[in-house]
Parts: structure tokens; sequence; C-alpha cells
């Protein structure tokens, strides 16, 4: 690994108008991380990395490379890019246990977040740095939402959030794990107790339906509930998956790894939605793809579908009669949306069509000291997309405090 992310670290040509750091939703600034690298500072490299990207060892695991930084390596030209990824993940998984974040001096006013995904995790460092007295509330018993909850171990260890645990605890913010703010506290009880500003970032948990007969059957499942503990479930040898994006990915690599001895996957289209490196690694894995099925039903035998004959525009021009796929079970993987616990029990928060969080650019909500990002705003996105509207987020909360008393 060392001899590898060495090597490729010698292959960056340093250009003087870098179109990796353009590529990345949070600019990296790739050349100089790989130029401390080279020059033996890790521990700056890594102090770099973690100030514009406080989960940067997340992203260098998770992040569709292929599309940002890596993607935009002039060097795709003339063959392979950078691994910058592999360089990343070196210098932040080093750097991760050893780094000592700097603190402004306390402030004397609470903020509370709601959620400990991606966004949450953001902000609640961004605003412990500045001083500010930060309490985390997480639903389940340990940190990560969507990333220990929805990406497999595989692609992203949990032992590198049990780590950010502890670098959080380090900075003096407050954990309450299993406390869901909605039921027994809600917002109202955070403003009474004391918290000058709130941010909501509670993520999207509530899984999207086809519409169609057999989804209560009992070898039908969720994508986001299957992730949450694939080892609770019981798939038996084969498998359909019903959706193209990455959670649909991720459910049929697990699958696979757990047991399962065939999986199919339907795609809507002519194309998979999801990062093209982890369809790369489906089809590796034994993952076969299914293109322009329309399931109709989901019966004890399988699931009922139609195949769409399509042009190259994706225009239905015509559809078979409906035939049976088999399978022992069937996960249903087609994105998901926002719960309302906090909604119904909030006065003054509105909500968009789509039963996202309605904010101005800033993630101030229609509630004054709410502020909210991440999917529960955007819908399901990136984890780095997550960092990069939260960074701005953080620093309208921090506007906002200056404010008041």
């Amino acid at each position: 690994m060392a001899t590898h992310v060495v090597d490729e670290a010698k292959r960056c040509l340093h250009c003087k108008s870098p179109q990796c750091s353009k590529g990345c939703p949070v600019h990296t600034p790739i050349p100089d991380m790989i130029q401390l690298f080279r020059q033996s500072k890790i521990d700056e490299a890594g102090k770099m990395l973690f100030e514009n990207n406080p989960l940067s060892v997340v992203c260098s695991l998770v992040c569709d490379h292929s599309r940002q930084c890596e993607g935009h390596c002039v060097l795709n030209h003339k063959g392979a890019p950078v691994h910058i990824s592999s360089i990343e993940n070196y210098i932040s998984e080093s750097y991760l246990d050893r780094m000592e974040l700097k603190k402004e001096p306390r402030k004397g006013k609470r903020v509370a977040i709601i959620g400990s995904g991606p966004a949450g995790i953001t902000i609640a460092i961004l605003l412990a740095q500045k001083g500010y007295d930060v309490t985390l509330f997480e639903s389940r018993d340990k940190i990560g939402g969507v990333l220990r909850y929805g990406i497999p171990e595989f692609r992203l260890p949990k032992s590198i959030l049990d780590r950010y645990q502890k670098q959080l605890v380090k900075l003096g913010i407050k954990i309450r794990p299993n406390t869901s703010i909605g039921s027994a506290l809600t917002v109202d009880a955070l403003q009474r107790d004391g918290y000058k500003a709130i941010f909501i970032g509670t993520g999207v948990w509530r899984p999207k339906k086809l519409g169609i007969p057999g989804e209560s059957l009992g070898h039908v499942h969720f994508a986001i509930d299957y992730l949450v503990n694939p080892d609770v479930y019981d798939l038996g040898d084969n498998l359909v998956v019903i959706g193209a994006g990455n959670s649909a990915i991720d459910v049929a690599r697990t699958a696979l790894r757990k047991g399962v001895r065939h999986v199919s996957v339907f795609c809507r289209r002519l194309h998979v939605a999801a990062n093209s490196d982890e369809v790369d690694y489906a089809i590796a894995d034994g993952v076969e793809f299914h293109y322009c099925m329309r399931p109709v039903e989901i019966t004890d035998e399988g699931v009922v579908y139609r195949k769409a004959e399509m042009d190259q525009d994706e225009n239905i021009l015509s559809l078979s009669e409906p035939r049976l796929f088999p399978a022992s079970s069937v996960v249903i993987a087609i994105s998901q949306g926002p719960r309302d616990r906090i909604v119904n029990t909030t006065s003054g928060l509105k909500t968009t069509e789509r039963g996202l969080l309605a904010t101005d650019e800033h993630g101030t909500t229609t509630r004054p000291g709410i502020f909210a990002s991440g999917d529960v705003v955007l819908g399901a996105r990136t984890v780095v997309e997550a960092v990069k509207y939260s960074k701005d987020v953080a620093q309208a909360i921090d506007a906002y405090l200056q404010t008041v008393e």
C-alpha cells in the first residue's frame, strides 16, 4: 500500500490550474496535499485536509472519485489518473488519531445538533472549534447516521466512526445516544433548556414504495432497512434488488457477502445511476444487471415484470407481456424520504413538496434559530455534498449566534 501511494504521488504533475481540485465538491487542495506528502510532512498534509473537510478520511473511501477529483485529472487524457483517493486516505487515516483540534475560547452558548450523520458531524466539529457548547443527539446507539447504518462495512469500516467519536469527545462535544427528538424531547424543549441554535441533520430514513401489489409480503424488504443490520435477514439463494442507485449496489454486494448465491439488479432504464466504480465491483462480484425492467407485482414466487423496449432517449416504445422472474427475496431500493416526527412536533417548520425541510441557501429554516442541511434538505445525496453544504451552514449558525444573547 505505502509503495503504491508513494509511486502515485510521484506521478502528479502539479498543474498550475489543478483540474482535480476543481472536480472536488469541497475543492480539496490536492497538489498541495501531494507536495507535503512527498516532503514527509504528513501531519501538515493531514491538518490541511481536515481543515478543508472534517470528513476527509471518510470521503477518501466513499466518494465517486472517477467523476470528481480523479475524473478531472489531466493524466486521464494519456492513460490512468493519479490515484488521489489512495493518497488522501493514507494521509487522513494516519492523521486521524494524532490530530489535536484547536478550539476558540468558550462562548457560553449551547447548540443542539440533531442527527450524527455527515452533516451533523461536520457542523458539530466546526461549531465546537468556534467555542460553542455542542450537544449531539443521535436516535441510535452509535454515531454515524448513514455512514454507519447505510454504507457497508467493506466500503467504510465502522472503526473509523468509532475513532471519530473519540475526537468529538476530546473536542468537548457531548453525545446523547438513543435519543430521538420529536418524541419525549421536542425542539421546544431544547429551546426551553437554553439551546440558542438548533441544527437538524436527521437524513432520509423513510423508504419509498413502488406502489405495486406484494410489497408487504414476508420476503420483501427495503434497502435502507436491510443495510442497517444485514445479519438479521435470511434472503435465501436468489435475490432481486429493484433499483439502480448506490444503495441498490450496496445491497447487492452485501447480500453476496452474506451468503446469497445469485443477485439480480432490476434497472428501469438503459443505464445504472450508481457510481460507475461500484457497478464495476458489483459485476466483478457476480451481480447480474437487467435493464428496462418494470415490476408490476411481487408474488411468493418472485417478481412479475414487463420488459420495456426503449429508444436512445429512453422513451418507451413498447412493453412486453407480464413475466415472472423467480426470487427467494426482494429488496426495494428506489430512494427514501425524511421522517416527519420533528416537523409534526415543531410549529413553524415548513417543508417542500417532497417533504424535505425548506431552507434558504444558508440552511436557515422557516423558524428562527433552527437550521438544517444534508439529506433532510437536499434529498439522498453524497457524503461530500453534505460536507460542502454544511460548511456554509456552520458559518451561518455562527453568524446567527453572534446576534443573540
